[in-house]
């Protein structure tokens, strides 16, 4: 039997993410060594999706899977130059470990691709991407098939509006979409947080808070769904910028 090659993931706790693994260890050929994300530190949440940190925690408990953290100073301008020192410092280690590849959920955005590739080739590692070209429709669809469950965490306030936020990501969902609106959110129209699937050893335990907007976006704030969890509702502050 061949040897996997090993991955580490470049985790956003979202729904293509989540695909993307699912491919990887359905297959049998990768052996996943982990998951790394980017939070911010100031806010303590997850970069672009304004997710708790709290709760990329307990997901990544659920999946059963190591958590790695590169994180994004409060006291620095969040550049993208910024941006690049630190998620090759975070990868380092890997690639040092023998670690080549890194996962992620891509589905057709070119540009991005090549970004995400160049960078990698910069420091001597190989992007691997599981759901590229797939139909976005198709996919959405296989997401709901497989059991996965998720709350869309942010929305362009623009392409869908405040009464998308903390939705339930399933097939209403996508037939309330308006036109134009990739079913993935390809073109950044919404992030999400998966709380349960078939990758998961058990639900990660959510509930839907307050409604916040900040930058043109609107974000659902995820809190911990238990008797003992931190339900403070957050601030406009508490966001963290687009990173």
């Amino acid at each position: 039997m061949a040897q996997r090659e090993k991955v580490i993931f470049s985790w956003s706790g979202g729904k293509d993410s989540a695909l993307a693994l699912h491919e990887l260890l359905r297959g049998g050929a990768w052996d996943v060594v982990g998951l790394l994300t980017t939070v911010a530190q100031q806010y303590q949440r997850v970069s672009h999706h304004g997710v708790r940190e709290e709760l990329l925690d307990m997901q990544a408990r659920a999946l059963g899977l190591p958590l790695y953290k590169a994180y994004i100073p409060a006291d620095r301008p969040c550049t993208n130059e910024l941006f690049e020192e630190i998620w090759t410092d975070a990868l380092a280690p890997f690639r040092d470990a023998g670690v080549v590849w890194v996962g992620h959920g891509d589905i057709f955005l070119q540009d991005l691709r090549d970004y995400r590739e160049r960078l990698l080739a910069s420091i001597g590692m190989k992007g691997l991407f599981p759901l590229w070209q797939r139909d976005t429709g198709e996919l959405l669809r296989s997401f709901v098939q497989l059991g996965f469950k998720a709350y869309l965490c942010c929305v362009d306030g623009k392409t869908l509006g405040e009464p998308f936020a903390g939705r339930a990501l399933d097939e209403a969902l996508a037939r309330d979409f308006p036109a134009g609106v990739d079913p993935c959110g390809e073109n950044g129209e919404y992030h999400s947080f998966v709380y349960d699937g078939p990758v998961f050893a058990r639900a990660v335990p959510v509930a839907v808070g307050e409604i916040v907007m900040r930058d043109s976006r609107f974000y659902a704030d995820l809190v911990p769904d238990s008797g003992q969890a931190d339900k403070r509702m957050m601030s406009r502050a508490d966001i963290p910028p687009i990173c």
